[in-house]
């Protein structure tokens, strides 16, 4: 069973040295990194890389490799076999990276692996994103899945209302299942872009497309009722605790232009 684990990255970094994982870069460098793939070969969306982000590395997995297993990762945030290693070492976090031996075992009994999720507590998926971007992005959304699949709109409704979510367009699956999410998804994004002007977004909102994908992973997945399985997410780099929470808190309480 062939496995093809992308590492998306727009930086020339090291990534995990073993057959699974594929390090695929993304952007519009000149320079191509030693040992990667390019998202801009065959069929492919890499110039749409400022807008879409990782999902160009996706699409272009989805449309160019005949993969058995294929998945997304980032080159600093990759799965564990199981531990979370929150406050871990570098050190320990490399030497706990998802193997595929495990892999192989958890693809025995699932068909997908998602993110744990991340938990919002005070706010919805929808209010959470209306306080971080621009909420037109998910109301076109809505209005793209009622005209064109309104067999996913309850459950869109349903998602939008929860407190967590699998985040990060991080998975790993099977390719029929790949596949049968990619179509879908890419569909729907290529429906909102038509209907949606960003020409006026800052170049963090023009990132638009991968935020919104964040958030119909799951309602595919629950849609579909795909046996999924979840693994924690190691974050490579160091992280500034203080900072971010404070990033959080005070986009509740100003919004997300500070």
């Amino acid at each position: 069973m062939k496995t093809d684990i992308y590492v998306v990255s727009h930086k020339d970094v090291a990534v995990p040295n073993t057959a699974i994982y594929q390090p695929v870069q993304v952007g519009f460098s000149e320079k191509n990194f030693s040992g990667f793939k390019r998202d801009n070969q065959g069929d492919n969306i890499a110039a749409k890389n400022a807008n879409y982000c990782e999902l160009t590395a996706q699409y272009w997995g989805w449309k160019n490799d005949d993969a058995d297993v294929k998945g997304l990762v980032h080159y600093r945030r990759l799965f564990s076999n199981g531990k979370k290693h929150l406050f871990a070492s570098a050190e320990k976090k490399r030497a706990d990276i998802l193997d595929e031996e495990h892999l192989n075992e958890l693809l025995s009994r699932y068909d997908l692996i998602l993110p744990t999720k991340r938990n919002y507590y005070i706010e919805t998926l929808w209010s959470h994103y209306e306080h971080s971007h621009h909420i037109e992005g998910l109301e076109v959304t809505r209005q793209v899945i009622k005209e064109f699949y309104p067999e996913y709109l309850t459950t869109f409704d349903d998602v939008m209302q929860r407190k967590s979510a699998h985040m990060f367009n991080m998975l790993i699956a099977k390719n029929t299942v790949f596949t049968a999410y990619n179509t879908w998804l890419f569909d729907v994004l290529q429906k909102v872009e038509e209907r949606i002007d960003i020409t006026n977004y800052s170049p963090s909102e023009a990132r638009i497309f991968g935020y919104i994908s964040e958030l119909l992973m799951d309602v595919w997945v629950d849609r579909n009722k795909v046996n999924y399985i979840e693994l924690p997410v190691m974050f490579m780099e160091k992280q500034n605790w203080l900072k971010k929470g404070g990033d959080f808190l005070a986009r509740k309480i100003r919004g997300r232009f500070l």
